[in-house]
């Protein structure tokens, strides 16, 4: 049976230690990914799924389709800015643009909303345009720094 028992070594004694360290700044950008992409694509796919959660899609077809490409489209931005923040985060101010749509979404595209689905909507679209504004913040902040 092997001998499971062995301490590891600290990762810093490695010979590729350094060029990983390099690697992941570099690919990194030095941009805080966790704290904004994971909300961004959490939120992404709540407002796909909210017109079932909330249970306005029979109600609201139209609505319901909407808010299903919106959120496609906020999770697809999410991981576009884990895999290529560079590039990508050009893109933030988009997300603000979305969710301000998506505040207004309810009266433009849907037909008589109730609370309910006012309120997804209204919520949903405040967050996500306050995560686009921290992705922007973000890319400047980065952008200043490089």
């Amino acid at each position: 049976m092997a001998d499971v028992s062995h301490h590891r070594a600290d990762i810093t004694s490695h010979p590729d230690a350094s060029e990983m360290r390099a690697r992941y700044e570099r690919v990194l950008g030095d941009r805080d990914v966790a704290f904004v992409d994971g909300p961004v694509f959490l939120l992404g796919l709540y407002c796909a799924i909210s017109p079932w959660t909330v249970h306005f899609a029979s109600g609201q077809p139209t609505l319901a389709t909407h808010n299903l490409i919106v959120g496609i489209a906020i999770a697809a931005l999410a991981l576009g800015f884990t895999a290529m923040p560079t590039r990508m985060y050009g893109l933030s101010w988009a997300m603000c643009a979305m969710g301000a749509w998506l505040v207004i979404a309810p009266w433009v595209v849907g037909t008589s909303p109730d609370t309910g689905v006012i309120l997804n909507n209204v919520i949903v679209g405040a967050l996500t345009f306050l995560l686009g504004l921290a992705c922007v913040g973000t890319a400047m902040r980065s952008g200043r720094q490089g």
